[in-house]
């Protein structure tokens, strides 16, 4: 029997992970986590039998307790840490969104725990590190993302030195092809032709700039330089991702888009289990459709691989830019062009040394974070294409 501790149970991919532990009998639920979400979380914790769990919000952890619930409820990024403690887990999954998810990432890898994560923050922020405490704990990362979960696959069954490119599949979000994105509404962007996910990762694929967080955690899961990862468009996404081979040969992993697949991979792999999701029937599919992503329109994707070459902690520094950006076009504050134009900003403004210790990279992003929320001040409405 193996423990699992989900981590952002309340959200898109805990929802699911715990769809598939319940289809288990290998499988138990040691213990939740939430943002706020307390009455969702309890209700959570009662149906899986979790009797310890934690709110980042410690006004939401306060309601929790005074609800009379019989369980434990931890409270903050501490209570956190505690829960991973408190119920030693056999491997945590890590659903939480942003750099939040760095924390918990870094305690469970410090414990030796095997890690499935599906918070690429984690490694976009702290790429060298995260992976060097991996190494020196023991501790394997399985990514839950579905286009690193099929590389994932796809890697693995290779040798060493066979593997010459990687290919990542991009859906290009509700504006493929459009050009004139000044005035699109929050709406417009939240409205995902493909994938249920929540607001920020949403905005994110709207943007590219989730393909291009994609990208920079390909080059540190896989130890692949980033002139040898591509990005592509697939607008039917049913193709995760490619690798190509130094004979010329090209492996794909193909698939209805379900989240289950890669986290029941990540729980379970290299097994397999049986899930609800239909096989592909390609004569029904009928073609599969493919294009370069328009980094002109959607400039994040560059700025991301721009950030990645760099190097140091620039990854750390476009992300805190990135996630505060986001949030001020989904609370109506700046327009979608406004994104980018942000994010260079404080890119360019902000020093990206390496980074020695993890203390250097939560430095670095309250930083940018600071710097951003200056530039949000400054941006005019021709920057903001046309925003007031």
């Amino acid at each position: 029997m193996k423990d699992v501790l989900i981590l952002g149970s309340t959200g898109s991919i805990g929802e699911q992970a715990i769809d598939v532990v319940g289809r288990s009998a290998d499988l138990r639920i040691a213990g939740l986590s939430a943002g706020s979400s307390w009455e969702r979380l309890l209700a959570q914790a009662d149906s899986t039998g979790a009797g310890t769990v934690a709110l980042a919000d410690p006004s939401a952890a306060a309601d929790a307790r005074a609800s009379g619930w019989a369980g434990t409820v931890l409270a903050g990024e501490e209570g956190i840490r505690e829960l991973i403690a408190r119920t030693e887990p056999d491997l945590v999954l890590n659903a939480i969104v942003g750099s939040a998810g760095l924390g918990p990432t870094i305690a469970a890898l410090s414990d030796g725990i095997e890690l499935a994560l599906a918070n690429k923050e984690s490694l976009v922020v702290g790429g060298e590190l995260v992976m060097a405490l991996a190494e020196a704990s023991g501790a394997r990362i399985i990514p839950v993302d579905s286009e690193h979960s099929a590389l994932h696959q796809l890697v693995r069954s290779e040798p060493p030195g066979v593997v010459e490119r990687l290919v990542l599949t991009a859906s290009g979000g509700p504006f493929r092809g459009r050009t004139d994105l000044g005035g699109v509404s929050r709406e417009e962007a939240l409205a995902h032709p493909t994938w249920d996910m929540g607001g920020k990762i949403t905005i994110d694929s709207a943007t590219l700039m989730n393909k291009g967080l994609e990208l920079i955690e390909a080059h540190h899961l896989f130890t692949v330089p980033y002139e040898r990862i591509d990005v592509v468009v697939h607008p039917q996404s049913l193709i995760h991702s490619l690798i190509t081979l130094v004979d010329g040969a090209m492996l794909a992993h193909l698939g209805h888009p379900d989240m289950r697949v890669p986290i029941a991979y990540a729980l379970h792999g290299p097994d397999r289990i049986e899930l609800p999701v239909e096989p592909l029937d390609l004569a029904a599919v009928g073609e599969l459709t493919f294009e370069e992503p328009d980094t002109d329109a959607f400039p994040c994707l560059r700025l991301a691989r721009e950030a990645g070459v760099a190097g140091g902690m620039a990854p750390c520094v476009l992300n805190a830019a990135n996630e505060v950006a986001v949030g001020a076009f989904l609370a109506g504050a700046i327009g979608f062009t406004g994104i980018p134009v942000v994010v260079e900003r404080v890119l360019e403004a902000t020093p990206a040394p390496a980074a020695t210790h993890f203390a250097d990279l939560f430095e670095c992003d309250s930083e940018a974070r600071r710097r951003a929320a200056e530039e949000l001040q400054q941006l005019t409405p021709a920057a903001n294409g046309g925003a007031a």
